[in-house]
């Protein structure tokens, strides 16, 4: 006789779905996700307005800023939105055609689960297909010179073309570039490495126009000296001095308390903090700054001290500010003044000045000499407006890293997907066995990208669609695509419209390994208590059941 150990039950806390009920509730989940954002691809694409939860407006058609505000229980739904933001911190683009992608990838796989097909089989024919498609992609990549401008300009400008800011031509392409080659560093061999949140900051101030945006030789913040009337505003190759620490005297860690016998005790303690102040801006002062800027407080006595040698000072500047102070102008940011040296001080700056735009102050350190970070400066009708440039601005900086990063391309307008669609048909008939029909499937799948294309373009999809598959079907040239604008079919190179490498391996990378992962789940558990009835008394206790108990009840309710 076979012995039960006791079973721990969670009643009322277990619900379980399984099998091919899970999978089609899968596949559902992840094409409402795509259907969300499959308007937005595309030149022709529309625009989403969202409510967010502080009650904001939101009026964008990046995918990943789409995605970010909708609130979805299905943990499937959930999965597929995780991938537009992997897309997104990976190579800043792609983000709607990768979510498109999976969700025609699920789409597919659905027949074969219905045919009892077991999901490690479409798996292994997915990877497979996968597999094909990055060699296709490697096949047709052409190398692009990254410092011929006119090259990056094209792409950069055809990534942006489907975005809002495209209607301003080459605004943003141009801001994208001059801030990437700005932030760059050589990492030798031809690569580059590009840290765009770190030293390329974007300030948005509403008001002017679009046009007046710029890139900074250099970083602006929204500090003013710490003494106005006292302290210069405008100071030409200035000497530059960073801290992190306060330049006031030190207090006591908790409470302290000190005892005074006599009234002059009283005036020796006031004295001892001067002579500490005194010092530390002696120690300063002996480099002969013009500016001074600390992370932490300035005392007053301090701001005395350095406004009496002609010396300008800011506080309480963010660390990030700071160290894109210290790249641009080539100082060390210091913790103790004693410790300051004449290499630490930054002189490749050109112009220190405080201007005055709308109501604030902005600190301008510009005109620097082979600076490592800068601030773009964006400038617009309205806040909803710069929010949605600079979603735009971010993309575009991301694809010009990108190039830099991975200098090759790949035709855009959909024409890549056709080539490795095509590929794929002709290589399915060498594969063997039950992979066969999935690895079909899946070459079918990439056809969704220009199928969505011509969607959004307003043209008659069969027939564009046809003879598209029928000019790649002989691989003649697998640059021939659409243009999105006026939906015509022709050639990629001729119109420049491109693609970065980098964006599409990883939209096809994350799109059919997300597909894969969401197939394997064959069962939904949730551990979530219902809610109680109101007056229901409290909720039960998790109950151990005995040996006899285990044989006669159903443990998980289907």
């Amino acid at each position: 006789m076979a012995l039960h150990a006791p079973v721990l039950v969670l009643k009322d806390s277990l619900k379980r779905e399984s099998g091919a009920k899970v999978h089609h509730a899968n596949i559902q989940a992840a094409k409402a996700v795509a259907d969300i954002v499959r308007t937005t691809l595309g030149p022709r694409a529309m625009l989403k307005m969202l409510l967010d939860a502080s009650g904001g407006i939101v009026v964008t058609n990046d995918g990943n800023a789409i995605l970010r505000e909708i609130d979805i229980a299905h943990p499937a739904a959930k999965s597929m939105i995780e991938l537009s933001r992997t897309q997104d911190e990976e190579v800043g683009d792609g983000t709607t055609s990768v979510i498109v992608l999976a969700g025609e990838m699920l789409h597919v796989a659905e027949t074969f689960v219905e045919k009892n097909y077991h999901p490690t089989v479409i798996c292994r024919a997915y990877t497979r297909a996968l597999e094909d498609a990055l060699a296709v992609l490697d096949k047709i990549a052409m190398p692009v010179d990254v410092n011929d401008r006119v090259a990056m300009l094209g792409l950069v400008k055809s990534s942006i073309g489907t975005k809002f800011t495209g209607q301003f031509g080459d605004l943003i392409a141009d801001l994208a570039i001059d801030a990437t080659t700005t932030a760059g560093v050589d990492l030798g061999q031809g690569m580059r490495e590009v840290d765009i949140k770190k030293y390329i900051k974007v300030e948005k101030i509403p008001g002017g126009q679009l046009e007046d945006s710029r890139v900074l030789k250099g970083v602006m913040f929204n500090k003013d000296v710490v003494a106005p009337g006292k302290m210069r505003r405008k100071i030409v190759n200035p000497r530059i001095i960073l801290l992190d620490c306060p330049v006031e005297y030190k207090k006591g860690e908790n409470q302290t308390n000190a005892e005074l016998m006599k009234e002059e005790d009283w005036q020796l303690l006031l004295e001892l903090e001067e002579e500490y102040i005194k010092n530390l801006c002696a120690q300063i002062l002996k480099f002969k700054p013009d500016l001074v800027v600390t992370e932490k407080g300035l005392s007053d006595l301090a701001i005395h001290y350095l406004s009496k040698a002609g010396v300008s000072a800011i506080r309480r500047l963010r660390k990030t500010d700071n160290n894109r102070i210290a790249k641009a102008c080539g100082a060390v940011i210091v913790n103790r003044p004693e410790e300051l040296q004449e290499s630490d001080v930054g002189t490749r700056a050109g112009l220190f000045e405080v201007k005055k735009i709308g109501d604030e102050f902005f600190s301008f350190i510009i005109d620097c000499k082979d600076p490592k970070a800068c601030t773009v400066l964006l400038r617009g009708a309205s806040k909803d407006v710069l929010n949605e440039v600079e979603r735009n601005l971010q993309d575009a900086m991301s694809v010009a890293r990108n190039i830099l990063k991975n200098p090759k391309l790949l035709p855009g307008g959909g024409a890549s997907e056709l080539t490795v669609s095509a590929t794929l048909k002709q290589k399915s008939s060498s594969v063997e066995g039950v992979e066969k029909w999935p690895y079909e499937a899946a070459a079918l799948a990439f056809e969704a990208i220009p199928r969505t294309l011509l969607q959004n373009c307003g043209l008659n999809v069969i027939r564009t669609m046809t003879q598209l598959q029928g000019k790649h079907a002989n691989g003649e040239n697998p640059w021939v695509g659409i243009d999105g604008r006026t939906g015509d079919i022709v050639d990629m190179k001729e119109r420049k419209i491109w693609d970065s490498y980098s964006v599409k391996a990883q939209t096809f990378k994350t799109a059919i390994e997300s597909a894969c992962m969401l197939l394997r789940i064959d069962d939904i558990v949730s551990g979530i208590k219902k809610k109680q009835a109101p007056g229901g008394g409290a909720p039960k206790q998790p109950q151990i059941e005995t040996e006899g108990d285990a044989d006669t009840e159903q443990m998980i309710p289907e």
